[in-house]
């Protein structure tokens, strides 16, 4: 409690009841934001019945059930290979050998400089592969080298006698660094691991425009079959939503985990 009060100074009454005119402005603007958005809404006609009913229909919920499904499958194996790409860079970036360290950095440089969307272009373009292989691979590419900074920067965070430890009992560099450097190392940035994966997932929408059929393919599709685009984006907003913070709550659940394992 000590150490709070030397950060944060409670507020006096004049403190309290500014901070309740704030809330209390704050609260009514959002609100007045809310019932605007809703008033457009029943003007343009996005409120009427016949443009909800639809996703009570079952074969709308099975395309959009089938765009969710490809989509999660692609996130899925997109992280996989980008977190197996971010070690395999991120180890390769701190090899002793310079050559080694000169591929990384100029791969890494090369695949964060580009847009998501190019890479998987490029890979559907040129290997003729199918849109779900592009997708994946653009993901995992683009994404795995953002990861390989992120792990990069938190080996380096682990004190360096957690190394020279391990070497001092005997272990290989290999294994002092896969059993004790690389598991610290992601404790310390699993919410920035995570972060990284939710932008990937929501990156999977970008396998629209190589006719990837996904979430956003499924709503473009029904909104322009019943033409309630507006609602189905809606819907799909919160199925993107619903999808995030399913991930983050397990971020969290590990992070305790480990965190109790540690303990």
């Amino acid at each position: 409690m000590s150490d709070l009060s030397a950060l944060y100074e409670t507020p006096g009454p004049l403190g309290r009841r500014r901070n309740r005119i704030v809330s209390a402005v704050v609260w009514v603007g959002l609100a007045a934001v809310i019932a605007y958005v809703v008033y457009r809404f029943q003007v343009t006609g996005q409120l009427a019945p016949e443009k909800w009913t639809p996703f009570l229909y079952g074969d709308i919920q099975r395309v959009l059930l089938e765009g969710l499904l490809n989509t999660l499958k692609s996130a899925l194996v997109g992280a996989f290979f980008a977190l197996v790409i971010g070690v395999v860079f991120a180890l390769m970036r701190l090899s002793h050998k310079r050559w080694i360290r000169t591929i990384a950095v100029v791969c890494i440089e090369f695949f964060r400089g580009l847009p998501v969307l190019l890479i998987m272009f490029a890979i559907f373009m040129i290997f003729d592969v199918s849109a779900f292989v592009a997708v994946a691979g653009g993901l995992a590419l683009f994404n795995g080298m953002v990861l390989a900074e992120v792990i990069r920067a938190g080996i380096n965070a682990v004190p360096r006698g957690q190394r020279e430890a391990g070497l001092s009992i005997g272990l290989s560099s290999f294994r002092t660094m896969w059993f004790i450097l690389l598991p610290q190392a992601f404790r310390t940035m699993l919410p920035t691991i995570v972060s990284q994966v939710i932008v990937l997932l929501k990156d999977s929408a970008l396998g629209y425009i190589v006719s990837f059929h996904e979430l956003v393919y499924a709503i473009n599709q029904v909104g322009r079959a019943y033409h309630n685009l507006l609602p189905t984006f809606i819907v799909g907003a919160a199925i993107f939503i619903v999808i995030n913070l399913a991930v983050n709550a397990f971020a969290v659940w590990l992070e305790r985990r480990l965190a109790r394992g540690r303990r």
